[in-house]
């Protein structure tokens, strides 16, 4: 069988694709993949006729890749179309929408391995885990199954049934190290710009214990419940294969460990520091939370070649940080760790939100004020989304707190918010606050002028400079090695998408 992957951008390797394409290239399937800013996907579709199309979906891109797949499905009425990803997993009411034909809920390597070999068996698909169907009961068009066939514009509707099967355990650790690889050739064969990067990402395990209310972690293990650890983590020595798996093969100079909290497992850490400085030794950033910072971690950190870190500070109000974040972390922790940070020498970035529900302009200048006392290498900040399923998601849409509904979430965290305010004026001034934010914790004299600047229209001006000297600091304090252009894009991006998810 063969399996078309289709991406609207590439912001960041696309890992959850890259896993699946690399278990079923080892089972003797064929996958391909197609950039939408790299080849016009409805015109590769009818070049290519796989026999089934797939696409990973987050909230905010859903209608793009609906409507791409339905133009896909009138030019190729006979291909089996396919979504994955966060969006139909929170989302799965989905598989209601016209041209859907399946969607995979939750993991999804083995769940697609098993419909591709049933597929290719001609057995029957509906009880497979993970899945949740709209299909016709035989009768006319293509089938699937022995029971079941595509709908076509032609089908009884009579006949169209929506089958919704329940999840299968998660992998465990000692799983997700039998798994290939990520199949990076599906990636630098249609973009050739990722292969000639020397910063590339890697992924040590799944899952996160944390209940911060703006994540889907929390909805994730809900939905997991009572089948199988939410958190997991590859060996160290799956990790190390993979890094000199891929040193071997494509330009390596930097890593970064795409992990929501590297530092989580001390034990896992201490083999890690000590074989990644034997076998690997290059420079590498992740992700840590403040309140597990310890002078003893980030020095063995240091001496296996950490040069930079980010975590959440995300509000400078002890009420927002933890009653509605619920961070559960204290300021005197925030500033011990970035204490910590600059007494070994590594540069840090701190991760904050603005615009948030129940908050005000006055505690984003709260949020301001702590990143000045932290004095981070750069102050990451974005515009709050309330994504749904989410807990804060929620609470933002059932206390009143949007303007519009989930469908008006443009998906970009530094752009507008939809959060209501008490003026359009204070709306405005947190919008204009977030792309001057940076600037004024590296510079703190500037803040009075800031206060001022802020009240003016919304402009380009703002946005050139937010752009600068995020451009900046990321490339010369975050990433501290020669770097293309394209490749400090590359990094930004990865930061970016991994911390809008």
């Amino acid at each position: 069988m063969h399996l078309l992957f289709i991406i609207k951008e590439i912001d960041n390797e696309p890992h959850g694709i890259m896993h699946i394409s690399a278990l079923l290239k080892q089972e003797g399937h064929q996958t391909s993949l197609v950039v939408a800013t790299e080849e016009d996907p409805v015109e590769a579709a009818l070049r290519l006729k796989p026999d089934v199309v797939g696409y990973t979906v987050y909230t905010g891109t859903q209608n793009y890749y609906l409507d791409l797949n339905r133009q896909i499905k009138a030019q190729l009425p006979g291909v089996f179309s396919i979504f994955g990803g966060p969006h139909p997993t929170f989302f799965p009411e989905m598989i209601e929408h016209e041209g859907v034909d399946g969607i995979c809920v939750g993991e999804g390597e083995y769940a697609t391995l098993d419909l591709l070999n049933a597929l290719q068996a001609g057995a029957e698909i509906a009880g497979i885990p993970n899945w949740h169907f709209k299909l016709a009961r035989q009768g006319g068009g293509v089938a699937v199954s022995p029971t079941f066939s595509l709908i076509t514009p032609s089908t009884d509707r009579s006949r169209v049934e929506i089958i919704r099967n329940p999840v299968r355990p998660l992998l465990t650790g000692e799983q997700l190290d039998e798994l290939p690889f990520p199949d990076r050739d599906l990636l630098y064969k249609v973009h050739p710009a990722s292969r000639r990067n020397k910063i590339r990402p890697f992924i040590t395990g799944r899952g996160c214990p944390y209940n911060c209310t703006y994540c889907f972690n929390r909805a994730y293990r809900e939905l997991y419940r009572g089948l199988g650890r939410a958190t997991r983590r590859r060996s160290v020595g799956d990790v190390i294969r993979e890094i000199k798996a891929v040193r071997e093969r494509y330009p390596l100079e930097f890593i970064t460990f795409m992990d929501d909290t590297f530092i989580l497992n001390r034990q896992w850490l201490q083999e890690f520091a000590v074989r990644y400085k034997a076998e690997v030794g290059l420079p590498f950033w992740c992700q840590v939370r403040a309140d597990l910072v310890t002078d003893e971690m980030m020095a063995l950190f240091k001496d296996a070649g950490c040069v930079s870190v980010s975590f959440g500070l995300e509000a400078g109000n002890d009420r927002l940080r933890n009653a509605i974040l619920k961070r559960n972390m204290s300021r005197e922790q925030i500033l011990e760790a970035s204490r910590i940070f600059r007494r070994h020498g590594i540069a840090f970035m701190t991760n904050n939100m603005l615009g948030l529900p129940t908050g005000s302009l006055e505690t984003d200048f709260e949020t301001l004020e702590l990143n000045v006392q932290c004095r981070p290498s750069y102050a990451n900040v974005f515009l709050f989304q309330p994504y749904p399923k989410t807990e804060l998601g929620e609470l933002a849409c059932q206390g009143g707190w949007m303007t519009g509904s989930f469908d008006d979430l443009s998906g970009s965290v530094s752009d507008d918010t939809i959060i209501r305010f008490s003026s359009e004026s204070e709306k405005r001034q947190i919008e204009n606050l977030q792309k001057l934010f940076a600037l004024a914790v590296e510079f703190p004299f500037l803040v009075p002028l800031v206060k001022l600047l802020i009240k003016l229209p919304r402009n380009k001006l703002f946005w050139l400079v937010y752009k600068i000297w995020k451009g900046y600091a990321i490339k010369r304090r975050m990433f501290p090695f020669r770097l293309t252009p394209r490749e400090y894009v590359s990094a930004a991006w990865q930061y970016m998408r991994i911390r809008s998810q």
